[in-house]
């Protein structure tokens, strides 16, 4: 009898923890492959590109250097306003880079950092700090734009605003 008590017990305890078993998750959907590279952004657009970033930073009252790198991260315009800091011309140049080679902003690698991917550490050429955005034509990223000279958000801010300006998105 006592068998028979310990086993109805048991179930009666059980069967609760069955019933509120959550169910199985559902696969998580796959990533979005990254966008393809195309053709080189040319000088006249890059050039419309450094125009807008420079009237952008100066409207803030900004001191700005921006480059414009094709897909590869090969300079193909650069310009810096009156009195910037000088180390704001290179990184200019490697955020540009970074989100040219590796087809995303560099905000989202500074976000992801901050998510706690120390690994990023490790990837060369890759610049955690946000100013560096992919130039995107038809799906496709034709080069990248890099700002500094500000907070990295505001210079995050002019590369947008000079990308809408020129490509109106």
């Amino acid at each position: 009898m006592k068998p028979l008590l310990l086993a109805v017990a048991v179930l009666a305890v059980a069967a609760p923890a069955w019933a509120q078993t959550p169910p199985t998750a559902a696969p998580a959907a796959a990533p979005a492959p990254p966008l393809s590279y195309g053709a080189p952004i040319g000088l006249e657009t890059a050039q419309a590109l450094i125009d807008r970033a420079i009237e952008a930073g100066r409207a803030r009252g900004f001191r700005l250097a921006i480059a414009v790198v094709e897909p590869s991260g090969e300079l193909v315009a650069f310009g810096r306003m009156d009195d910037v800091q000088y180390g704001s011309i290179n990184v200019a140049q490697d955020k540009a880079r970074s989100a040219a080679r590796f087809r995303g902003s560099s905000a989202a690698a500074e976000e992801r950092l901050a998510a706690g991917r120390m690994a990023l550490l490790a990837i060369d050429g890759i610049v955690p700090v946000a100013g560096g955005v992919p130039i995107v034509v038809d799906g496709k990223v034709v080069g990248a734009i890099g700002v500094s000279g500000a907070s990295s958000a505001q210079d995050d801010e002019v590369a947008r605003a000079a990308i809408a300006a020129v490509l109106g998105g």
